[in-house]
């Protein structure tokens, strides 16, 4: 058996616009092959779990309307329903650690989210609850860079999560190249990532590594001019009328009503980067 990579079906039903998402879906399979891997699409499919998607079924998650966002409190629901789950990165995450998988590649994590006037909220990602209890290696470009990060960078450590930086010190914040909060270790080879993955299986402790690649240069957008995005989202008077649950995607219109198609580029370039990374993780762990 081919060394597995999980991959999530939520960028798909939710995070891309047709076509772009049928063909992100097929190319980072295609990243994990080319590096010796075995592509793990997982979803939720008439309410049976799939571990490995088939190509018709991505493009079901891709096309159809009415598929629900699935994480860990709406899985069992979904599943007992029949319906159609696009699962998040804490369903994932729970999911290929039940199936084995021991290395999952996405695009930004969840994590605290901000308020109307830009501070930490309670509303809290189940990301990040699943990544403090779940065993396995996140290959990611860090957080969203809509959340308060430097919240969900405490709320990393507290949860016992190592966080690695691929080739850099500090943490990515999705498709903004860097951030000003550093990592717990910087990696640069693949065998010192498997060392600590090794290190960390060895001492049994129950949480995720967290490995961030930066998005290449070539699509990375300026950590300053996001941060201004949002601040001036944020400052708009329509802002302080917001519900709490409104504010995220608020900011996430905001962001792509500013930044457009370098927004959506740089998202597909960083999941792409992650598949790869993944697969030779997975390939140099199987050594």
């Amino acid at each position: 058996m081919l060394p597995r990579v999980a991959l999530e079906t939520t960028v798909l039903s939710h995070g891309l616009p047709w076509p772009a998402n049928r063909d992100l879906g097929r190319s980072a399979e295609a990243r994990v092959r080319e590096e010796g891997g075995e592509p793990c699409t997982i979803g939720i499919v008439d309410g049976q779990l799939r571990a490995a998607c088939s190509q018709a079924e991505l493009e079901r998650f891709c096309r159809e309307e009415g598929v629900e966002k699935v994480s860990l409190r709406n899985l069992p629901v979904v599943m007992a329903r029949g319906g159609m789950g696009a699962t998040t990165v804490a369903a994932t995450i729970h999911l290929a650690h039940q199936a084995g998988i021991r290395v999952m590649a996405t695009g930004g994590i969840g994590g605290i989210h901000r308020d109307a006037a830009g501070k930490p909220t309670p509303d809290e990602s189940a990301d990040l609850t699943e990544l403090g209890r779940c065993p396995v290696t996140v290959v990611c470009a860090g957080p969203k860079a809509i959340l308060h990060l430097e919240a969900t960078r405490e709320r990393l450590e507290t949860m016992g999560v190592t966080l690695l930086g691929w080739q850099t010190d500090f943490m990515p914040a999705f498709y903004c190249g860097s951030s000003p909060h550093r990592v717990d270790a910087r990696c640069d080879t693949i065998e010192e990532v498997v060392d600590i993955v090794r290190q960390r299986d060895a001492l049994d402790m129950p949480a995720a590594i967290l490995l961030t690649a930066a998005v290449p240069p070539a699509w990375a957008l300026p950590f300053d001019a996001v941060e201004e995005t949002i601040g001036r989202a944020l400052s708009d008077p329509a802002a302080s009328k917001l519900l709490p649950h409104e504010v995220t995607p608020y900011l996430l219109s905001a962001v792509r009503d500013t930044l457009g198609e370098r927004a959506l580029q740089a998202n597909v370039a960083l999941l792409e980067q992650n598949a790869s990374l993944a697969a030779r993780l997975a390939v140099a762990l199987e050594r």
